[in-house]
């Protein structure tokens, strides 16, 4: 691959030499086998998720219980949130093609800021159920409703078990925040169905629904951040870019460090390009071993494109791209 840098369309340069670096632990896996462990847990999940939340729509409904009807509810948009992400999951894995040349890693990361931007909304409504519910609060049957409830909290639970694992990951993340939501959903019903069961005040259900949804609210917007951020092409979180090149610039037979570039890859792992300037070529394959060595044990950087040219010829360029600003 060669890289061009002219003042504009009419001045001429000279091509660059393109070294693309990848340790052996490479963590971006683009092989069939990569993320079947993730995918898995996803569908199981998707599966309990689904038939428990049309058994607690039905159960609700039968009983009066609007709490155990919303989370039935909740529970379904929560399968069509898992759905997504497992799809997403499964379509990242496709190979890149020519005009895909980066592959479909981003498509998790998509997947992940559609889910906190519907996430987002299933929160509004809530509130404004819980508001609702303060003004007028619907006769509840305990009998069948409160079983169900606690049947719904430990299926929950173990679905967050089952995906905790995998939480590193965004789009896996934005799944398990619809979990969790499930989970404190469940605990919700269970506590208001309890207390009616107990005293008969039904004012509990908004008063904790409206509780939780703040402290889910802090998730989302940190899901949404976070997924933002790698469509933005960022600097990773837990990267020091000045801490980069530092150590760039202090490798063994490194001179210039320029276009230093730092992103996330589809997986969530960070990568790096950077121009170095050297003073012999003949020593950038030494030079390019430490080079990985340094990323990956001191910043956690295994996927580096690096461009070695020789002093002289960054000088050279340097020049070039001065009389460029001066033009411009």
């Amino acid at each position: 691959m060669t890289h061009r840098h002219a003042c504009d369309a009419g001045e001429s340069s000279r091509p660059h030499r393109h070294s693309h670096s990848q340790s052996a632990s490479h963590a971006h896996d683009h092989r069939p086998g990569a993320g079947e462990g993730t995918s898995r847990a996803l569908g199981w999940s998707l599966v309990v998720v689904l038939s428990f939340a049309l058994l607690e729509v039905g159960v609700g409904v039968a009983s009066g219980s609007l709490a155990l009807a919303s989370d039935g509810v909740h529970m379904l948009t929560d399968a069509a949130a898992l759905g997504l992400a497992l799809g997403a999951q499964v379509f990242a894995r496709r190979e890149a093609g020519p005009r895909m040349s980066f592959g479909y890693g981003r498509v998790e990361t998509l997947a992940a800021l559609t889910n906190g931007i519907f996430y987002l909304g299933v929160l509004v409504f809530i509130v404004f159920e819980a508001i609702g519910r303060m003004r007028e609060t619907p006769p509840i049957d305990v009998r069948y409703a409160l079983p169900v409830a606690l049947a719904g909290l430990l299926v929950n639970a173990g679905v967050w078990r089952l995906l905790h694992g995998e939480r590193h990951e965004l789009n896996t993340r934005a799944a398990l925040l619809h979990v969790i939501g499930d989970f404190a959903g469940s605990l919700i019903a269970i506590a208001a169905l309890g207390t009616v069961w107990l005293t008969g005040w039904t004012l509990i259900d908004p008063i904790l629904t409206l509780a939780i949804c703040t402290l889910l609210l802090v998730a989302t917007v940190r899901l949404l951040r976070d997924s933002a951020r790698v469509l933005m092409n960022a600097v990773p979180e837990g990267v020091d870019a000045d801490e980069v090149e530092r150590s760039l610039r202090r490798t063994r037979g490194v001179r210039w460090v320029r276009d230093l570039h730092l992103w996330s890859l589809g997986d969530g792992s960070p990568a790096m390009s950077a121009h170095v300037a050297i003073d012999e070529m003949a020593d950038w394959p030494a030079i390019l071993g430490d080079i990985r060595a340094t990323m990956d044990d001191r910043h956690g950087i295994r996927h580096l494109t690096l461009q070695p040219e020789a002093m002289h010829e960054e000088a050279l360029l340097l020049r070039q791209e001065a009389q460029c600003r001066r033009r411009s």
